[in-house]
């Protein structure tokens, strides 16, 4: 068998472990592997390569990925889709590894209802938001850079008695947020799941200033479009001289961690193992209660994904 293997949407850390993994295995099971550059769009031009063992060596250190990716308009056409099935039949693939988010999922499932595509989902967002899956590739190595922005700015707000507001990625889905304001002690965390209680936060703040506090830590998630009012609430109604620092696509880059190293590789085994043994294939990898499993990619894309309770209990100030 041939299997391709494409990345799709946003970077992840740890997309370079799986391609690595991809290679290896794919090798090792006595197939062919190939690459598809540049996401959608390379799929559409035909930018297919077979992959070799030389083309992985020493990238598993390496952040964001090596054969690229894109989000491709042209895809919403159904004569671009055709071009893409076509060209999988001119290098003979028989499947597909997809890397990348609920977007990368709906487009293969668009793809599969018109076309006899095989393929498997692999979770590749630093978001960590798609349905049926505790883990997404990329989100450990985020939390960490994350961490190590936030404990700085900690360093310099105490030293000045100042407020400082973070702004993290997450589109919708504040799990970085969450995750980043628990781990790093935050005072404040605004995500968009739930209604941040500024009276509450208000009076607590107060207290604690009065009685000595020297700096507030505020965590926002981008998607709650809080930002600017977080930072102005805070300067005229805390009191505290405040700065915003908004960490962008910082968050995407990096070193992979040594954990999302090991999840890329188990998801990619599992995503090759699924496709070798199966003719009919549209799944998704998921990692749920220790375990990866494969899930229809109709559920996963019908589903949406929930901040575990466990995280949002511990947040402060959210009715």
């Amino acid at each position: 068998m041939a299997l391709a293997i494409l990345c799709s949407g946003g970077d992840a850390p740890g997309m370079n472990a799986a391609l690595k993994k991809f290679v290896d295995h794919v090798y090792k099971c006595g197939q062919t592997p190939w690459f598809i550059y540049d996401g959608l769009e390379g799929m559409i031009d035909g930018t297919i390569r077979q992959a070799y063992h030389k083309d992985v060596a020493g990238i598993l250190h390496n952040g964001g990925t090596i054969i690229g990716s894109s989000r491709s308009k042209r895809f919403y056409d159904p004569v671009y889709r055709r071009q893409a099935f076509e060209n999988l039949q001119k290098y003979g693939i028989d499947g597909v590894v997809v890397l990348g988010g609920d977007g990368s999922y709906n487009a293969f499932e668009v793809l599969s209802r018109e076309h006899p595509v095989n393929f498997v989902g692999i979770p590749g967002t630093i978001d960590n938001d798609i349905y049926g899956t505790e883990y997404c590739l990329g989100v450990d190595t985020a939390l960490n850079v994350i961490r190590h922005a936030v404990d700085n700015i900690r360093d310099t707000a105490s030293s000045f008695k100042r407020a400082f507001v973070v702004e993290t990625m997450g589109r919708e889905c504040g799990y970085l947020a969450a995750v980043t304001a628990i781990t790093s002690g935050a005072e404040i965390c605004a995500i968009p799941e739930i209604c941040f209680n500024k009276d509450a936060a208000q009076e607590q703040l107060k207290k604690e200033i009065s009685g000595g506090r020297r700096y507030v830590l505020a965590i926002v998630a981008e998607g709650t479009k809080m930002t600017e009012e977080i930072r102005q609430w805070l300067s005229d109604e805390i009191g505290m001289e405040t700065r915003v620092t908004v960490l962008g696509h910082i968050q995407r880059g990096g070193n992979p961690t040594v954990r999302e190293r090991l999840m890329a590789f188990e998801f990619t085994v599992h995503a090759v193992d699924l496709l070798l043994h199966n003719h009919s294939v549209r799944k998704a990898i998921g990692y749920r209660n220790g375990k990866f499993e494969a899930m229809d990619i109709t559920d996963v894309n019908a589903g949406h994904y929930k901040i575990p309770d466990n995280i949002l209990r511990d947040l402060h100030y959210l009715d």
